[in-house]
C-alpha cells in the first residue's frame, strides 16, 4: 500500500490526484475498518488511517473519508479551540484548498458563502487561480487568510509573504504552515538544484525550492507580520495525538498590525 500511494503520488499531475482521490481513497479504507482513530475534521473512525508521503510514507497519515492529513486535522482542531477567529465570517481567502477543510469551512460559511474565497494556481478545486507571488486582488482585501505547504513550492517565498501582508486588512490573521525542520538554525535553499531526484534528496520533495529552519518564524516576521508559533499538538495531551493522529506540525498564526504599513 505504501509503495502504491507513493508511486501515485510522484507520477500523477496535481489537478488529476485531486479529481481521482476523491472515489478511490474511499474505497481503499475499506481494508482499515475499524476505531482505532478517529478524524475530527469529518468523524470517521478506522482501524488507523491509510500511509501518506512523497519519499518516506508516513503509516496512519490520510483520512480515507475527507483526506485529511495530520496537519489539517491539527489546523481544524485549533480553529475549533479559536472560535474567535471565525467568529465574524471574516472574508477568508482559503490558498491551495484542502479538500477536507474546504469542505468544512464551505458549510461554515454558508450564510455568506461570497465572504469564503479559494484561490490556487491551478487546482479545479479553487475558484480563483492565481501566482501567489503576484495576487491580483486589491489592498485590504481579506480579513483572513489560510496558505499551507505552498511557500516551500514558490520560488520567492519572501515576495509571496508580502504579497499575503498586502492584501491582508490591518487586524486581519492567517495560519501559514509549511514544512520545517528544527534540526536546522536556518532555512536550506539554492535555486541552482533542478534535477527533481536531487531536489527530492535535499528538499524532501521534487516540487519543493526550500527546506526551512527554526528561522522561519522571523521569516514570517519580515514581511511585517506579527507571528506566533504554536505547539497545539502538544497541549492537547498524548491521548488526543494518538486518537487524531496528530504529529510534531507546529501551528504559525500571523497577524497585520492595526497600525501596520498598507
Amino acid at each position: 500500500m505504501k509503495r502504491l500511494i507513493r508511486w501515485t503520488l510522484n507520477s500523477l499531475p496535481r489537478p488529476l490526484l485531486q479529481r481521482l482521490a476523491g472515489a478511490l481513497v474511499p474505497l481503499l479504507g475499506l481494508l482499515y475498518l475499524g476505531r482505532g482513530v478517529e478524524c475530527p475534521v469529518c468523524g470517521a473512525k478506522r482501524r488507523r488511517f491509510l500511509p501518506y508521503g512523497y519519499v518516506r510514507s508516513r503509516s496512519n497519515a490520510l483520512c480515507p473519508r475527507c483526506l485529511s492529513l495530520e496537519r489539517h486535522r491539527l489546523l481544524w482542531l485549533y480553529l475549533r479551540s479559536r472560535p474567535e477567529l471565525l467568529a465574524d465570517r471574516p472574508r477568508l481567502l482559503h490558498i491551495a484548498p484542502e479538500v477536507s477543510l474546504r469542505k468544512r469551512l464551505r458549510k461554515f460559511y454558508r450564510e455568506v458563502p461570497e465572504r469564503y474565497v479559494t484561490a490556487d494556481l491551478e487546482s479545479p478545486l479553487a475558484e480563483l487561480h492565481f501566482d501567489v507571488q503576484r495576487i491580483p486582488l486589491e489592498e485590504r482585501y481579506a480579513g483572513a487568510v489560510i496558505c499551507n505547504h505552498i511557500l516551500e513550492h514558490v520560488a520567492d517565498d519572501r515576495r509571496a509573504l508580502r504579497e499575503l501582508y498586502r492584501i491582508l486588512r490591518p487586524g486581519g490573521w492567517g495560519i501559514l504552515l509549511s514544512p520545517v525542520d528544527p534540526a536546522r538554525a536556518e532555512t536550506f535553499e539554492d535555486d541552482s538544484i533542478t534535477d527533481p531526484g536531487e531536489r527530492t534528496r535535499l528538499f524532501g520533495q521534487y516540487d519543493h525550492r526550500r527546506v526551512y529552519g527554526r528561522d522561519y518564524v522571523e521569516r514570517l516576521r519580515s514581511a511585517g507580520f506579527e507571528a506566533e508559533e504554536i505547539d497545539f499538538a502538544a497541549s492537547l495531551g498524548g491521548d488526543a495525538r494518538r486518537r487524531f493522529a496528530l504529529t510534531d506540525d507546529l501551528i504559525y498564526l500571523v497577524r497585520k498590525p492595526v497600525d501596520g504599513r498598507p
